[in-house]
């Protein structure tokens, strides 16, 4: 019997796996640090899953160990996998092989693989194609990150962060955009470039390439790619040159009204979260729905029924009147993304307490995220979240908050974690917007600043 292990099982991209496994009918089994909401719903699959890592905890009859780049080489259970001869296999290698006879469609892009993706499994499952998905979120409609659906479709995040989307063969790719990140693994642009032109080379014979017409570094690698036999390209974006054209984006409140052009016809569709990067995820997730021979109309009117994805802009709750909503925004892009969408949302103050995701990251990019916090009107910027990696000499959220300061933003460090959400509370007044943003546990935040908007609020 199929019996795979899990290192990390409650992660984001694994746990969907394991899910998937699960409902196949596997023995699934795994470890992750800590108990959740995703465990607690994995062993309703009937999966066992340990709380901490020891080589115990590999069981006699695993038949594979499955890790993410994220795992230590020293982890306990993996050592004891080799020892084992037990063999190891990274987690886009069984994600490759759960596609294996499905139509894939394939995600990939710096930013916005997460929210396209949901889209796609949203707006096609609206259809009744039930199609098999696997996402690195969860939705909040139907609330999982992965589905086993009866469909012929299969629809993936493809990461390209540790160029593991390279083992995927879809029928029908997106690239939203390409940008220099994940500085811990490529040196330059242009490794990113070659990177994503492997990926595209992966596309099935005869199969789509959907990219944006908008971004200089999708542009890019179109013009890369363009000639190769077998290649069907449909660029979409606001250019006047691109294939699917967007004519215009209108906001309202939390929604978008969408209009494009397809094939000489307008057609208008409503986006249910805010924000041009958002429409235009979904006029991406158009696009590749059509590759597929999904009626243009059906599906426009079915991408309506899309929510959100759990910390992409995702609304936690409002105390005070004042609203806190989640951002998983850690790239510059992102996070300037999320505040302009924001911003088009709300006539009150933008509040953010921002938390940065990796040292590298920082060292890189702190120039960029200082400029980003200043659209918002007052942000809290707390200590770097390591993630996986050790720290650099020098590097701090300082670098971030220095850079902000002279972009002329109103910044605030706070190095207690635990000390944020009274801050916060205290700085918010009725009508104001607040983001609690960056990739980290700071979205562990949002119920406690609720709570103490509620008692600043029941004192007055």
């Amino acid at each position: 019997m199929h019996a795979p292990h899990f290192i990390g099982i409650g992660g984001a991209g694994m746990s969907g796996l394991a899910k998937i496994l699960a409902v196949r009918g596997a023995s699934v089994s795994g470890s992750d640090s800590k108990e959740s909401e995703t465990v607690l719903a994995l062993r309703a699959l009937g999966a066992t899953v340990h709380v901490g890592h020891a080589a115990e905890h590999v069981p006699d009859g695993a038949s594979s160990i499955v890790v993410s780049s994220a795992i230590r080489t020293d982890n306990p259970e993996l050592a004891a996998a080799r020892e084992r001869g037990i063999p190891v296999v990274h987690r886009s290698d069984a994600l490759a092989a759960l596609m294996g006879g499905r139509r894939a469609l394939a995600v990939a892009g710096t930013h916005g693989k997460t929210t396209t993706t949901s889209m796609l499994a949203v707006a096609l499952g609206e259809l009744g194609l039930d199609p098999s998905y696997a996402i690195g979120g969860d939705l909040d409609a139907p609330g999982s990150n992965a589905h086993h659906g009866a469909g012929e479709i299969f629809v993936a995040e493809a990461d390209e962060s540790d160029r593991s989307f390279h083992k995927y063969a879809p029928e029908v790719a997106i690239v939203l955009n390409v940008e220099l990140d994940h500085h811990a693994n490529y040196a330059s642009i242009d490794e990113i470039y070659e990177s994503f032109e492997t990926f595209v080379g992966r596309i099935v014979p005869g199969g789509t390439l959907v990219v944006s017409a908008d971004h200089d570094g999708a542009r890019e690698l179109t013009a890369r790619v363009a000639g190769r036999e077998g290649l069907n390209v449909v660029t979409v974006g606001a250019a006047e040159d691109a294939d699917l054209r967007v004519l215009s984006v209108v906001a309202h409140g939390m929604t978008s009204e969408v209009t494009v052009l397809l094939d000489g016809a307008e057609l208008t569709f409503t986006v249910s979260v805010p924000g041009r990067h958002y429409a235009h995820n979904a006029v991406a997730a158009l696009a590749a729905g059509v590759a597929l021979g999904v009626p243009a109309a059906d599906l426009a009117k079915a991408l309506g029924a899309y929510t959100g994805v759990r910390r992409r802009l995702q609304l936690k709750g409002e105390a005070g009147g004042v609203q806190v909503i989640d951002s998983y925004a850690h790239h510059p892009t992102e996070m300037t993304a999320d505040l302009e969408a924001i911003r088009e949302a709300t006539e009150g103050r933008v509040l953010v307490v921002f938390q940065p995701h990796l040292f590298s990251r920082t060292q890189q990019l702190a120039e960029e995220m200082g400029a980003a916090l200043a659209l918002a009107d007052t942000s809290v910027v707390l200590d770097i979240y390591p993630a996986r990696e050790d720290p650099i000499p020098g590097v701090t959220s300082e670098l971030i908050i220095d850079a902000a300061r002279r972009a002329g933003a109103d910044v605030t460090a706070e190095h207690d974690f635990a000390a944020a959400p009274a801050l916060l509370a205290g700085l918010a007044r009725p009508g104001d917007l607040l983001l609690t943003m960056g990739a980290g546990d700071v979205t562990n935040l949002g119920p406690e600043i609720l709570r103490h908007l509620a008692n600043v609020a029941s004192n007055v």
